[in-house]
């Protein structure tokens, strides 16, 4: 192993956190990892990490082979980007993270038809609705609701979030078709609940253009936008979703829009994400198929809504 590998495995353990992350990553054993970056130390003559039986500290020249790592890392990437951009059919491994909901609505059938028209492309799709470091962990692609946090990282909007308050027939005909906002504030909801979000209330805007809050009382929470929506089906509950969540249960009747004539808050919108803007060549090519299947005016899911474009326009 040369010495560029092993910075590249030192940025590896401090990105992680860990040896034993390190090595988990690179599906080695942890001594290997550990061997090698004493053999690194030795070989440039300085120490670069102070180690206990149970964590590690930077020192200062290992502080600054971190940010020489970083560079050295990005440069590879762009010689390798570089080269991908020359073969005439794009090849190699896609590696994309998203949301459930969207990769099995959305991302799936462009992957499906993406490998039937590139098949020397392997394509890894990992679900999760954590924001993760897509630049850590090797990601090429990120689709995520809300725009990325971290400003080094590149993000394109595909399509705005609007959300839709739903119903089955069974619920409306049980607790009736309510008027105004008060009265489904009094109905049993189920809402999403996550380690890092929380939703009480419905967000909508009044005719100054100011936003408003209304709690709502909600019986069923969880963390799956189409276990909300099952819930939803049962008759049991409201619920408040972005509308990419949803295929043809408006449309086939299995769910009623309530509310229409409100004018309801987005939820953000959502973004594909990636770490350089010199993409490689299976990268550009996958992010340009999502948004043609999406759209790139009315988003594929509006339109499996009938009449969306009128409601909750206020």
């Amino acid at each position: 192993m040369d010495t560029t590998s092993r910075l590249l495995m030192l940025l590896d353990v401090v990105e992680l956190g860990s040896f034993t992350s390190a090595a988990q990553s690179r599906n080695i054993d942890r001594s290997v990892i550990s061997k090698q970056i004493s053999r690194l130390e030795d070989d440039l003559g300085v120490r670069l990490l102070n180690r206990t039986t149970r964590s590690f500290s930077l020192t200062a020249a290992g502080a600054e082979m971190i940010k020489k790592s970083r560079e050295l890392r990005e440069l590879l990437g762009q010689t390798v980007r570089l080269a991908e951009n020359y073969h005439q059919e794009p090849r190699g491994v896609l590696k994309i993270t998203s949301p459930t909901i969207i990769a099995k609505r959305y991302l799936q059938p462009v992957i499906n038809d993406f490998q039937k028209r590139f098949p020397q492309v392997e394509v890894e799709l990992r679900l999760d609705d954590r924001v993760m470091d897509i630049v850590a962990e090797g990601f090429d692609l990120a689709f995520r609701i809300g725009e990325p946090k971290d400003s080094t990282l590149i993000a394109r909007k595909l399509a705005r979030n609007r959300m839709i308050i739903l119903a089955s027939p069974e619920f409306i005909q049980t607790y009736g078709m309510p008027k105004t906002i008060d009265e489904l504030a009094l109905l049993p909801a189920a809402s999403y609940t996550s380690n890092s979000l929380r939703v009480t209330s419905i967000s909508t805007i009044d005719q100054h253009g100011d936003r408003r809050e209304k709690t709502i009382k909600s019986i069923f929470r969880a963390n799956d936008a189409e276990v909300l929506l099952l819930k939803a089906l049962s008759g049991t509950a409201f619920v408040v979703v972005p509308a990419l969540t949803l295929g043809n249960e408006v449309a086939d009747g299995q769910l009623v829009p309530l509310l229409t004539d409100i004018q309801l808050s987005d939820y953000s919108a959502m973004y594909a994400i990636y770490p350089h803007r010199d993409l490689p060549v299976r990268t550009r090519l996958f992010f340009d198929a999502v948004r043609e299947y999406i759209g790139k005016t009315t988003p594929i899911w509006e339109s499996n809504i009938p009449n969306f474009e009128h409601l909750y326009q206020g």
